[in-house]
């Protein structure tokens, strides 16, 4: 049977897509290990949030973010399969989950030196290759040679609906409408910032999954790969 190579696989697109719980499930199914880029910008913008380096007018106090990022101990941990991030010993994976970091993630994302220093580290945890990465830049600006590249996309109101759902089932308490309004205002930025802006890579598969079930996804995925590298045996799908 032909196997999948040691490749990475790039993963972008706009957010509340499920590009994480896509790249989470191809993972699983072919045994490699998942990156979470956007996890990363989420932790340095957990840190501020907390550190108070983003004011209470929404200011950010790019000198002293700066002079503090490069010692700032952001990294993956994995446990019962599941890749989890921390800051230092602690899992924060909770934390830069909420309505409050999201708010605050895509204008901290957009800051050039944040960015040098989450690539830094995600091609850092990337050597040796097998490895699936979702984010905004992956098949653009982290891994422009990346062997595969999916660009994710899916409609607004849709993806407003499955980010509010995934917010109320962790005990949040956001309106739809905030909740929309946070996705354009994130969908805006990450296309329009100076520094990496969300595009698909001119070699990027896309995948609108819009109507998508979790399980066509996965074997539209199998189809990929097995087009790309001839593969012509089939593994049973997991999910």
């Amino acid at each position: 049977m032909n196997s999948i190579p040691d490749i990475i696989i790039a993963v972008d697109g706009y957010s509340s897509t499920g590009k994480s719980t896509f790249a989470k499930m191809v993972a699983a199914e072919y045994g490699f290990l998942y990156l979470d880029s956007g996890a990363m910008y989420r932790g340095v913008t957990l840190y501020a949030l907390e550190e108070g380096i983003i004011g209470a007018d929404g200011s950010i106090d790019e000198a002293r973010l700066k002079k503090e990022i490069g010692p700032l101990d952001l990294h993956f941990g994995r446990a019962d399969g599941v890749t989890r991030l921390y800051l230092g010993e602690r899992c924060i994976e909770t934390e830069i989950r909420t309505l409050q970091v999201s708010s605050f993630v895509s204008p901290i994302s957009a800051i050039p030196f944040v960015r040098n220093y989450v690539d830094d580290r995600l091609h850092a945890f990337s050597e040796g290759g097998r490895v699936i990465m979702d984010g905004r830049d992956i098949g653009t600006t982290v891994f422009p040679n990346a062997e595969v590249k999916i660009f994710m996309t899916a409609d607004e109101q849709v993806r407003a609906r499955r980010r509010y759902d995934e917010l109320v089932a962790k005990g949040q308490t956001p309106s739809l409408e905030e909740v929309l309004a946070n996705l354009k205002e994130r969908d805006y930025i990450d296309s329009h910032r100076e520094t990496s802006p969300l595009r698909r890579a001119d070699d990027a598969y896309v995948l609108d999954n819009t109507h998508m079930t979790l399980h066509e996804e996965l074997v539209w995925m199998l189809g990929l790969l097995q087009g790309r590298f001839n593969i012509l045996d089939s593994p049973g799908l997991s999910c």
